[in-house]
């Protein structure tokens, strides 16, 4: 069986204390640098910064980011559409075309004078 000595008690306990007190210094800092923090002018500068640019953007009347990715997908079916329409008019326009005889303008005219 172990036996120990008051001291070697001692000596643990006293270890725990310091670490436990030093836990609570920390914990003591750390709080204290969070309030001053909330209390610096430079959070109400930022956060009057923030409803200042809040402002200023609603009346921008600008979009949300999700909308211009709708707005851009809608005008990128709309642009394939068109070059497709392009493309049959385009064809219909050379089907109904009449064809061109093989005489010359001039024998057009010359023809057109006789008659």
């Amino acid at each position: 069986m172990r036996h120990y000595s008051t001291s070697g008690r001692m000596a643990e306990q006293k270890s725990l204390e310091e670490i436990m007190l030093n836990q609570k210094v920390l914990d003591e800092i750390v709080t204290k640098v969070n309030e001053l923090l909330a209390q610096n002018p430079v959070k109400d500068v930022e956060k009057n910064l923030k409803v200042m640019l809040s402002g200023m953007f609603t009346r921008l009347d600008l979009v949300t980011r999700e909308e211009f990715e709708v707005q851009q997908e809608v005008v990128k079916r709309t642009r394939e559409k068109l070059a497709g329409l392009e493309a049959r008019v385009a064809e219909l326009e050379a089907s109904a075309k009449p064809e061109k005889p093989d005489v010359p303008a001039e024998t057009l005219d010359d023809l057109s004078e006789t008659e």
